[in-house]
C-alpha cells in the first residue's frame, strides 16, 4: 500500500509553534512524521521532537520515513502525554501538536476496518493491542446506548432509526463488515449527495472505540502542565464535536489567564491546499500561548 502524505495546514502549523532552535516540541500524533519533519528543519542540532502515536504501524513507517537521532518515537495515548516526557528526562516543552482523527493510512488499509468498502471484520482500533473494536459496539451495545453515541459523537440526526435497523439485523445474525454495516445504514436511511450516509455513524464508532473526546480532554489539560511558558500549543480539529472541545479549553483558560489565543477564529486551508488534497477541507487550526 503505497501513501501519499501531504500535512495538513503546514504552513500555518510552523506559524503557530513557531519552532525555535535548541526547542523541544511533541507531535502527539505523529502518523507519518510530515509535520515533524518539518519541525526537524528549524530547531538545530540540539532540537528535539518527540512523536507519539498509539498505532504501531504509524511508528514503524515513520520511524523507516524519518532517519534522524534528534526523532524520539514513542507509543502512547493522549492521557499518557506527561508520563512519557518525564520518561525523557523533560519537565516542560516549547510546543505541543495535535492532528486529530483518523489517518489517510488508516482510512485505506482495508484490513484496519475503518473504510466502508472494508469487506474485513468491524475494528477502527487506533491502538490494535486493545481487544476493543467497532464490532463490540455494534454487536453488543444496546439500542439505547447505540443512539447515545450516534447523537453524541456523530451529530446523526437519525440515530434512532440506525440503532433500530442494526437491533434488527443482529437479532438475526451479527453484522460482521464495514461493508455490511454500511449497506444497512444505506438502505435504512438511503442516499443521495457526495456524502456516504453512514459516514456520522463511523465516525461516532470510531470515537466510541478509541475513546477519543476523553483522550483529547485529558491531552490538552496535560499540555498545561507540560508548556513552558510562552510554549505554543497547536490543535487540528476535522469535526464541530472536536473543535469545540478545544475552542472551549482555549476558552476557558484564556479566562483563567492561562493560555492565550493566537487568533480570533481558527485557521483553515486555502483553496489551492483543499485542490491539492481534498480531505483537508474540514480541517480547522486553533493556537495559543501558554502564559
Amino acid at each position: 500500500m503505497t501513501i501519499t502524505h501531504l500535512p495538513v495546514l503546514m504552513r500555518e502549523v510552523i506559524g503557530v509553534l513557531s519552532p525555535v532552535e535548541g526547542g523541544i516540541y511533541i507531535d502527539a500524533t505523529v502518523g507519518l512524521g510530515g509535520h515533524s519533519e518539518e519541525i526537524l528543519k528549524m530547531i538545530g542540532q540540539d532540537g528535539r521532537v518527540i512523536g507519539i502515536d498509539r498505532d504501531d504501524a504509524a511508528l514503524q513507517k515513520t520511524a523507516e520515513r524519518l532517519h534522524d537521532s534528534r526523532m524520539l518515537l514513542r507509543k502512547g495515548w493522549f492521557s499518557e502525554l506527561e508520563r512519557i516526557v518525564h520518561a525523557e528526562g523533560l519537565r516542560e516543552v516549547d510546543g505541543i501538536l495535535f492532528d486529530l482523527g483518523v489517518s489517510m493510512m488508516q482510512l485505506k488499509d482495508m484490513d484496519r476496518g475503518f473504510s466502508f468498502q472494508s469487506e474485513e471484520r468491524l475494528d477502527m482500533r487506533m491502538d490494535r493491542s486493545r481487544e476493543f473494536s467497532a464490532w463490540e459496539v455494534v454487536n453488543r451495545y444496546c439500542e439505547k446506548d447505540l443512539i447515545r453515541i450516534l447523537k453524541d459523537y456523530g451529530e446523526e440526526y437519525r440515530a434512532p432509526r440506525i440503532a433500530r435497523a442494526i437491533t434488527g439485523i443482529r437479532d438475526k445474525k451479527s453484522i460482521d463488515t464495514c461493508a455490511e454495516l454500511a449497506g444497512i445504514i444505506s438502505r435504512c436511511i438511503g442516499r443521495s449527495g457526495k456524502v456516504h450516509p453512514a459516514t456520522r455513524t463511523f465516525q461516532a464508532l470510531r470515537i466510541e472505540v478509541n475513546a477519543e473526546i476523553e483522550e483529547l480532554r485529558q491531552g490538552l489539560a496535560a499540555s498545561l502542565r507540560i508548556l513552558r511558558k510562552g510554549g505554543r500549543l497547536c490543535v487540528i480539529s476535522y469535526h464541530s464535536l472536536e473543535d469545540r472541545v478545544v475552542k472551549n479549553f482555549i476558552r476557558d483558560n484564556a479566562k483563567e489567564s492561562t493560555l492565550q489565543p493566537l487568533s480570533k477564529k481558527p485557521l483553515t486551508p486555502d483553496i489551492s491546499e483543499v485542490r491539492l488534497n481534498p480531505s483537508s477541507r474540514s480541517a480547522k487550526l486553533r493556537g495559543a500561548e501558554r502564559l
